[in-house]
Formats: structure tokens, sequence, C-alpha cells
């Protein structure tokens, strides 16, 4: 599935509005951390991952491991817009019995690749994935979308040690570099830097991009199309709320779902800022 940059915009805008209909509907949820990445899931989504929604157990396709699972919103938004299941859903959002759990549920919803939520687990995941798929002799890539605050887990930096020792550049993982927790922002709490280092320590290929600016996030994706031995990790720096002002690196927005009110004032925000 490809498109233009600028349809990748459109479609990035529309997910944004999609994310803040239905965390008004479900009336919790996590708005800040959706909103950071939706430029990377559009990207993803609509433009570099081989998947067929019609048919989501197909055996060649790219696999997609959302590690910080609380952002699922952005990725049910893409996924209904893509076709896997109708737009009307969306409103289901973390009702009791629904296929969209607060968390992403692999056992309920076709076309989710791991239950992820305890943070910090996503990349060995993803690197299982990797292994079994080499040894099966496919061509397919995995992708992974880490938190920041989740790389304050000890997990996470085991798994960063063990992809390289295996060769794996089958496998990339993206970084959400929004700066913010639910405790605060990251630099206050446990900083990570020099982030970028660290993982060109752990022997990964590193490149470091503006999370918002999809002329480089669709070139430093399609760059994975070939790939060596190396992971590739993409630190992409993300502005937590971004496109809503009112959210834009708020942490009070990390776990709050928006009034009509604000609903309203949000997607009026978005629409605004696509033209």
């Amino acid at each position: 599935m490809s498109n233009s940059v600028k349809t990748l915009k459109e479609k990035a805008s529309q997910l944004r509005v999609e994310i803040i209909k239905m965390l008004c509907e479900a009336r919790s949820g996590h708005p800040g951390g959706s909103l950071s990445m939706t430029d990377i899931i559009s990207a993803l989504y609509f433009h570099e991952l081989k998947h067929d929604p019609k048919n989501p157990g197909w055996e060649d396709r790219d696999r997609f491991i959302l590690s910080k699972g609380h952002g699922v919103p952005a990725v049910y938004g893409a996924m209904a817009m893509t076709g896997y299941f109708p737009l009307s859903e969306l409103m289901t959002l973390r009702k009791t019995g629904a296929r969209l759990q607060g968390h992403p549920d692999r056992v309920r919803l076709p076309g989710i690749e791991a239950s992820t939520g305890s943070l910090g687990q996503g990349l060995s995941v993803a690197q299982g994935i990797a292994l079994a798929l080499r040894l099966s002799g496919k061509k397919s890539r995995v992708f992974c979308v880490l938190g920041d605050g989740e790389c304050q887990e000890g997990q996470v930096w085991e798994a960063a040690m063990s992809i390289p020792k295996y060769k794996l550049g089958n496998l990339t993982a993206i970084l959400d570099y929004n700066g913010g927790q639910i405790d605060g922002h990251t630099k206050d709490v446990m900083s990570l830097e020099p982030i970028a280092d660290k993982w060109k320590a752990f022997n990964w290929d590193v490149s470091v991009i503006d999370g918002h600016n999809m002329e480089a996030i669709v070139a430093e994706l399609e760059k994975t199309r070939t790939h060596g031995d190396k992971p590739r990790m993409i630190v992409a720096k993300t502005i937590k709320g971004k496109g809503v002002s009112f959210m834009e690196d708020k942490i009070e927005w990390h776990g709050v779902a928006p009034t009509a009110e604000q609903r309203d004032k949000a997607i009026q925000e978005i629409m605004a800022g696509a033209k």
C-alpha cells in the first residue's frame, strides 16, 4: 500500500480526528501518546507496511508491534481506515466485550500481532517474530514502536543487546520520543540521553528524525526495504498531543479523554491545520 506524502498528511489529519472522536466516546484513554505517533502510524499503514486488511493472517505480511500499547487508538484508527473493520466500530473503544480494548488484544482483533501494554515487552516480542521469520526463510519485515518512558524498562535494553547478536536486520524499532510519560517529562523522571548514542553503542543503525515530518518518516521507512545484518532504530522526535494546541506537551493529557466541547475544539484545530 503506497501513497504520496500529500495524501499521507491528509490521512494523518483524518486519523487524529478519529482518535479524538473515539476517546471522547469512550470517556477514557490516552490522547497524548496516540497523537504524537499519528504521523508514524500513517506512514506505516498507508504507505510502507505490506499487509492485507481482507486477509490479516497473510503469511508474507510485514509485522507491526505496538510496544506502547496505551497508544493503540492511533492503530485502531489506521486499521479502520484501511479496511480491517468499519469506521463505526471505533466508537466501541474500551467498551465491555468490544474487540477494541484499551490495549491491543491479538486474540480478539485480527490484524493485531501482539497483546501489549505491560511496558517494555514489545521489542522482545518483535525480536522473536523477526528471528522466526528469518528461520522460516521469509522476507517480511518487523516494525516495533516504542515509547520513550518505557525505555526506562530494563527489558528494552536486554532486547536492544540481543537483537544485534542475532543479526536481525529485518527488524526496525521506532522510538516515539515525545519527552513525556504519566509522571512527568522523561528528562525529569529518568533521562534517556544521549539516546541515539546508547542505541549506536548496542550496535544498531540509528537515525534521528522529526517525527512529524512526513517526508523524513517516509524516507527512513523506505530504507528498510533493503537491509543487511544490523537492526534499525529510528529516533522520532515528536510532540505529545500533536495537532491540538491545548494538549501539546501537556503531561496532564497523557491519559485523560476530551469532553464533547474539547472534542469539537480539537477537531476544528486539526482540520484547520490540515488546510
